[in-house]
């Protein structure tokens, strides 16, 4: 199991990102996969997740309404449309995949549980 993550930058406030997080060694039937970031000093958290369809997506409190978590089946990619981008979005994203990620996404379990992560991609909301 691989997950690529790409798509950071710098962006100004209310700007927007489109981070994507390739996946290879298995389908995204396997495992629902999410966006987790981690700011400096902080711990990561979670952003948002998705299992088999859009409509089984979830978010963080501090996603809803500006963030869309998507899937691309045939292209093996999951992507996160963040728009309206505040500096307290600024940190590194991670793509994670498990098959009880829904459960971290909640909170009801830790992120260290998790067993797959992309290598990171570090967003810069600065003025």
């Amino acid at each position: 199991v691989q997950l690529q993550a790409s798509g950071g930058g710098l962006v100004q406030p209310g700007g927007s990102l489109r981070l994507s997080c390739a996946a290879s060694g298995f389908t995204l039937d396997d495992y629902a996969i999410g966006w987790f970031r981690q700011a400096p000093g902080k711990e990561r958290e979670a952003v948002s997740c998705m299992g088999m369809s859009a409509s089984s997506a979830v978010y963080a409190d501090s996603a809803k309404g500006r963030f869309t978590i998507s899937s691309d089946p045939a292209k093996s990619t999951v992507s996160l449309q963040m728009r309206s981008l505040k500096e307290e979005d600024t940190g590194v994203y991670y793509c994670a995949a498990d098959s009880s990620l829904y459960y971290v996404c909640i909170g009801r379990e830790s992120p260290s549980t998790v067993p797959y992560w992309g290598q990171g991609t570090l967003v810069t909301v600065s003025s």
